[in-house]
């Protein structure tokens, strides 16, 4: 009885383990706000766009687009990547209408992360924008060729198998101890 008793502590320290010694998969980077602020109305157009996210930014690694209502790019320079914030400078803007920011920067952990934000400007500017882009037809806008732009599929973190052996291992252990101190 004894020996069944401590087969069983052990078997139920074992599981503990487990559940306790399993944490969640660390998230990946999110998108926590940008300047200007997403469906914000401007008279005239910012000179840049910063976009903020929960982790720090890889530099280098990093697109920005800024798209009117034309369809035509207004970002400027080269995107810069500072702490948890990207930015890019932004021309003079040209019609008024929905501007859309798109992005795909990647995050310190490795992992891109793709979105988009916009703001209304709400008197056209002097500004002509650039055509550099084939523009995509219906809806769907320059802003989603841009942030969508052959992103590698995420596996959405750590494979399992890792986690299996180890539990396997573990119980294996347990199950050891608990035989050898059954014949003590």
């Amino acid at each position: 009885m004894t020996k069944v008793l401590r087969l069983a502590a052990v078997g139920l320290l074992a599981g503990l383990a487990l559940l306790l010694g399993a944490t969640p998969a660390l998230a990946h980077a999110q998108f926590e706000g940008s300047t200007p602020a997403d469906g914000s109305s401007l008279a005239t157009g910012p000179t840049t766009v910063t976009l903020k996210f929960s982790d720090t930014m890889t530099p280098g690694f990093n697109t920005v687009t800024v798209v009117g209502p034309d369809g035509k790019d207004y970002q400027q320079g080269d995107v810069t990547a500072n702490g948890d914030a990207v930015s890019v400078g932004v021309g003079p803007l040209g019609p008024a209408g929905k501007y859309e920011i798109g992005y795909r920067v990647l995050s310190d952990d490795g992992h891109p992360v793709t979105g988009k934000v916009g703001f209304t400007l709400t008197q056209a500017g002097t500004g002509v924008g650039k055509a550099d882009q084939p523009i995509p037809s219906g809806d769907a806008a320059p802003v989603a060729a841009a942030a969508d732009q052959a992103a590698p599929a995420e596996s959405g973190g750590m494979p399992v198998w890792p986690w299996i052996v180890g539990a396997v291992v573990l119980v294996g252990a347990g199950v050891v101890v608990a035989m050898r101190l059954g014949k003590g």
